[in-house]
């Protein structure tokens, strides 16, 4: 990923948008999940041969600016907005992969801009139910204290049970500071359910690929059977043996997955 400079995007609210981007061909849109920026892809390269891979920076972290007041509809609208962006400027529609919340809002972006060609969606968010309020509530004191690695790691732990191997592989990769940096965010978006308005997953025209580890949590298990009963043209993909971040312990693997399914 090149690091010369962001492309700017604004969004309705007023909210500027990074777009960090890469390789040659036609465009492929990155939009990461809690706990990240545009850092946390290890698939760029990989997938840069035959794409122009943009890897967004989500409001309020990485170059992203952040809006007065946040809601999953503002970033709803800064999915379209640098979709609508990217397509123009390619003058074709963009391929969008998404990755956890990251995955919800692409999911939901698909259903408002015809600018999108072909959706690949990672354990998308859908979450009826938050965390537990005490869950929340830790973690907003730990942020409010600057104890930004407890708020990962807690994160990691009680939201999305990950064993203690697989954090430590991720802690030892170059994308952990982005990580730590991204906490001030992370309580604001487990406070909330991320669900879907009644007819938007019918309205995603653009076929999509559903990729689930089938070693992952139960919650992300249901969201990816919801989704996959929910969009028109859709298939499932299971990574045996992985959980929610497959894209990090293991990307040729999970590339191929995904060229694969766009390149056809």
């Amino acid at each position: 990923m090149s690091e010369s400079g962001p492309r700017q995007v604004h969004a309705p609210d007023g909210a500027r948008i990074a777009v960090w981007s890469s390789g040659s061909g036609p465009p492929l849109l990155l939009v990461h999940g809690t706990m990240s920026d545009h850092r946390r892809w290890r698939i760029t390269d990989l997938l840069a041969g035959d794409r122009t891979v943009h890897a967004m920076d989500r409001r309020g972290r990485g170059g992203s600016t952040d809006g007065p007041r946040w809601a999953p509809e503002r970033e709803v609208e800064d999915v379209v907005a640098v979709v609508d962006d990217l397509a123009a400027e390619a003058a074709q529609p963009v391929d969008v992969l998404g990755h956890s919340l990251g995955g919800y809002l692409a999911l939901r972006a698909a259903a408002r801009t015809p600018h999108v060609r072909r959706l690949v969606l990672y354990e998308p968010a859908l979450v009826e139910h938050p965390p537990p309020a005490d869950v929340v509530a830790r973690l907003q004191v730990a942020s409010d204290e600057g104890r930004y690695v407890d708020v990962v790691e807690l994160m990691m732990r009680e939201v999305l049970h990950m064993p203690d191997d697989e954090i430590a592989a991720l802690r030892d990769q170059p994308s952990w500071a982005a990580r730590v940096a991204s906490a001030p965010t992370v309580p604001r978006e487990e406070s909330v359910p991320l669900v879907l308005a009644p007819g938007e997953a019918a309205a995603v025209t653009a076929p999509t690929l559903l990729i689930r580890g089938g070693d992952s949590p139960a919650f992300l298990q249901d969201a990816v059977r919801t989704v996959a009963e929910s969009v028109p043209d859709c298939e499932v993909v299971t990574l045996e043996g992985h959980r929610h971040v497959a894209d990090q312990t293991d990307p040729e693997m999970f590339a191929a997955v995904v060229r694969e399914f766009l390149l056809r």
